[in-house]
């Protein structure tokens, strides 16, 4: 299987200065609003990225969820509108509405885009981002709670009346009118809860950007469990990308990024990522650790990004050839899906688009245009 390419939305806003990595900070309520020098995220921005994405080669687009986001169901339906095979990557939390409601949802937005939505399942690292929500359920009972979401999803799909009855959901006769295409399921998270929900109901487990050792280790780790729940699934990872003609280039913009970083932003993030709950959050955090020298952790992984964002925070960086190469190393571990981002989301999709799909084309990672395009989504088989 080649490498498939999705891009980001920034519903939070956008820029080409040094806010374009603080506006990335959802758990720090940071949101571009109208009128100021940064981008809002109004669907005319988020459509021109959506379209020159679309464009250029990739096949969808990675929508996040927060407290400082536009909601993601509605934005991209939105959007459907004005792209054509486009598919939408749409993060919700399954604790903030009912299975047979996501069910409906899911199966009415396929009929309408014409089978492009991806659900990306966010469980919730941050107590007081799912507090703002009314959720109060810790960690562990929130990765219970998903587990049992997408088990009654799974059945819904299945175009038969459900009835559960679990510690979180107890439905009676629930049902979904099918669609003709379901959703894939993408799902991450590094804890041992989240990799066992992942191995048990996702269609494709997702990571962020670690150093590569530390990538095959999760992922061995899914496979085992996969296999003993009689399932097989896809990867997918997570990462920033500064792609250029030369490396010199690249890192030259990974420098100007830093530059701009102001010392107080950076100490607020580092608050706010030691305390979430997160174990993947961790893993992030420790790449770089707060400091702002060494930021190479691994060959082109720059983990500049997660001193301001939380989450995903680290960007391959490097000449086109360069970057290509690590997407091979990625690749040769099993990962199939790479869900790329780079500040702004315009022009960046544009250098990926322009300079490394062409080289993931002639390198045979990537096929062509229309093959690119072509859904591979399945009626779920268990």
């Amino acid at each position: 299987m080649g490498v498939v390419l999705h891009w980001f939305l920034p519903t939070n806003g956008d820029s080409r200065t040094d806010l374009s990595l603080g506006n990335a900070v959802g758990a720090a309520g940071s949101r571009v609003t109208d009128g100021g020098t940064e981008r809002a995220p109004d669907v005319g921005y988020m459509g021109q990225i959506a379209r020159s994405a679309e464009q250029l080669g990739f096949t969808g687009a990675l929508t996040p969820t927060s407290s400082w986001c536009e909601d993601a169901w509605v934005m991209t339906a939105a959007l459907t509108a004005v792209t054509k095979r486009f598919k939408f990557l749409v993060a919700f939390r399954p604790g903030l509405m009912s299975p047979t409601l996501a069910a409906h949802m899911a199966a009415t937005y396929q009929r309408v885009s014409g089978g492009r939505l991806l659900l990306n399942v966010v469980t919730g690292g941050d107590d007081v981002e799912q507090q703002r929500f009314g959720d109060h359920l810790g960690k562990e009972a929130r990765y219970e709670r998903a587990g049992e979401f997408l088990h009654i999803i799974r059945e819904l799909w299945r175009g038969e009346p459900v009835t559960f009855t679990g510690r979180h959901y107890d439905v009676r006769g629930a049902a979904a009118i099918p669609a003709v295409t379901w959703p894939d399921i993408y799902l991450g998270g590094s804890s041992q809860p989240a990799l066992d929900v992942a191995a048990r109901y996702a269609d494709v487990y997702l990571s962020w950007g670690e150093p590569p050792p530390a990538v095959a280790d999760k992922l061995d780790a899914v496979r085992t469990r996969a296999k003993n729940a009689g399932r097989d699934l896809r990867f997918g990872i997570r990462l920033h990308v500064i792609t250029r003609n030369t490396a010199a280039e690249a890192w030259a913009e990974a420098q100007r990024l830093l530059d701009g970083l102001d010392p107080a932003a950076i100490e607020k993030a580092q608050a706010i990522q030691g305390a979430s709950q997160s174990e993947g959050q961790r893993r992030m955090t420790s790449l770089h650790g707060g400091r702002t020298d060494h930021l190479e952790v691994s060959p082109n992984l720059w983990a500049g990004v997660g001193l301001v964002r939380g989450g995903a925070g680290t960007a391959l960086v490097g000449s086109h050839e360069e970057v290509a190469e690590r997407i091979a190393e990625y690749h040769e571990l099993g990962i199939d899906e790479f869900i790329l981002s780079g500040y702004p989301h315009l022009e960046e999709a544009y250098q990926a688009g322009e300079g490394l799909i062409p080289v993931l084309r002639r390198r045979g990672l990537m096929p062509s245009a229309d093959a690119g395009n072509l859904s591979r989504n399945q009626a779920p088989g268990g």
